[in-house]
């Protein structure tokens, strides 16, 4: 073998074997991709009970029950499937009824979930007010468009 067949050999061997490295972590990633799952997520991919994941959909609305004072449980909805949620400790401020949470925990074998940490999501539309009172000014607001209220409604 010439030097030249030699070199050549040596860098389709490390391709190959960065290939198969790199084939084999996405492999072992492959659940682990997903920001959240939703409740029917979970039904149909059989989690099993004891993983840690990320649990995503709406607060249903009626379901919140303080058990304690720092001690809450509410239904996690994908408006196919519910799953039920305990969480003790400190709420976000945008957390509520009929809006959108990720909450991080362990699955229980009876079917609920525990969570240590909840993050409360506004919908897409949402824009702080004072970045939406700046496109008025600067003229580059629709007419017709909703306007996000001081208090986080809408207006029109």
């Amino acid at each position: 073998m010439t030097r030249k067949q030699r070199r050549a050999t040596f860098i389709l061997l490390s391709l190959a074997i960065l290939g198969m490295a790199a084939g084999l972590v996405l492999y072992a990633m492959r659940d682990n991709i997903v920001f959240f799952y939703s409740p029917s997520d979970i039904i149909e991919k059989s989690v099993t009970p004891g993983s840690r994941i990320r649990i995503g959909g709406m607060v249903e609305n009626g379901s919140l029950k303080n058990t304690s004072p720092t001690s809450i449980e509410f239904n996690v909805t994908d408006y196919a499937k519910t799953m039920r949620v305990a969480y003790t400790g400190i709420l976000p401020d945008l957390f509520r009824e009929g809006q959108g949470v990720v909450a991080e925990g362990t699955l229980q074998p009876d079917g609920s979930f525990v969570a240590d940490t909840v993050l409360a999501k506004h919908d897409e539309k949402y824009m702080p007010p004072e970045v939406a009172e700046s496109l008025k000014k600067a003229g580059r607001w629709k007419e017709g468009e909703e306007m996000p209220a001081p208090d986080g409604a809408y207006t029109k």
